[in-house]
């Protein structure tokens, strides 16, 4: 049993098993399922622009504090239509021989999820102010602030993307703030980030544990579960129109006032809701998402929203009801628009 004794023998045996084990458990499976897996149909290819800004991600970090994963777990379904699959990985490339920072599934949320970002915010307008400093939309946000991926010029060139900023957070610079390529590429990065469509008569996964609504009828039978239509709004529209329904000024339109969030009819107003707004960019507003089905947002939470925009920040619009908005949604849906 000399073996035994021979340090560099057992090392090496050593060095064997476990490149071995590496081979059929790690090396082996991950070549297999590279080969087997696809993406799915519809997958777009990323641009070069978003390339370059994948690597502008990684470099600063931001898959520290955001997760590309959404789980199957009904907490998740704010952050895409349905659960992350396979396919929706398996186009990724490593980014490099070196670096395998391929997917950035992350651990954290820190920050939202971005699976879906690229439909759920797909304002340039919002994700380049966000960029410049999170805190003019968002006040309560830890987000760093990317100030040096753009420059301040007295006059802009034709063809520089002007970023809507309030003058109290420019410190005392006079010009307009104009993002430089980086801000570009990465605004490309996050706006590619969708979810595909899965082919037609493809189930989605269903979400897991979904929450159980609170009774509200003091009683038997099926509950009836009043929404918190300030949470709804906090969570899908104040990014943008603000706590108080103000808005950014010259960015983002109030909802204070409007005249078409206090309409007796009611139908525009859903209609904007779910399938987006274009109608003011000629007054440099940005182009509203379609925020009611990148969400797949219920009649009841439509509602739950319509009601608290219509009744907050001294809005006197009468309340509406579930079943309005759901023949509105009803129309959209066999009916929709061709322009917004």
């Amino acid at each position: 049993m000399t073996w035994f004794d021979d340090h560099k023998k057992l090392f090496l045996a050593a060095f064997l098993f476990f490149v071995g084990l590496t081979v059929v458990v790690a090396i082996t499976p991950a070549l297999r399922n590279e080969k087997i897996n696809r993406p799915l149909p519809g997958a777009a290819p990323m641009s070069a622009d978003a390339i370059a800004g994948k690597r502008l991600y990684i470099a600063n970090g931001c898959v520290a504090c955001h997760t590309q994963q959404v789980r199957n777990v009904d907490m998740d379904k704010m952050w895409g239509k349905r659960p992350s699959l396979a396919a929706d990985y398996a186009a990724i490339r490593r980014t490099d021989f070196w670096r395998n920072t391929a997917t950035l599934m992350g651990t954290e949320r820190t920050g939202p999820d971005l699976t879906d970002v690229g439909n759920r915010q797909s304002s340039p307008e919002w994700n380049l102010t966000h960029l410049y400093n999170p805190r003019i939309l968002v006040k309560e946000s830890v987000m760093p602030a990317y100030p040096w991926m753009f420059e301040i010029k007295a006059t802009p060139a034709k063809g520089d993307v002007v970023v809507n900023v309030p003058a109290e957070f420019l410190n005392g610079a006079t010009g307009k703030v104009v993002a430089k390529k980086e801000a570009l590429q990465l605004l490309a990065y996050l706006l590619s980030l969708k979810q595909t469509k899965l082919p037609d008569g493809t189930a989605a996964p269903a979400f897991l544990y979904k929450k159980q609504g609170a009774d509200t009828t003091g009683g038997g039978g099926e509950a009836a579960v009043e929404l918190d239509g300030n949470l709804l709004y906090a969570t899908h529209c104040q990014a943008c129109h603000q706590q108080n329904g103000e808005g950014l000024a010259g960015a983002f339109p109030p909802l204070k006032g409007s005249k078409i969030v206090l309409a007796d009819s009611i139908d525009q107003y859903i209609e904007i809701i779910m399938k987006g707004y274009s109608g003011r960019a000629a007054e440099g507003f940005g182009v509203m998402p379609a925020v009611g089905d990148n969400a797949n947002l219920t009649p009841e939470e439509v509602t739950a929203i319509a009601n608290h925009e219509r009744t907050s920040w001294g809005n006197t619009g009468h309340k509406v009801t579930v079943d309005e908005v759901k023949k509105v949604m009803e129309f959209l849906k066999s009916n929709p628009p061709q322009t917004n």
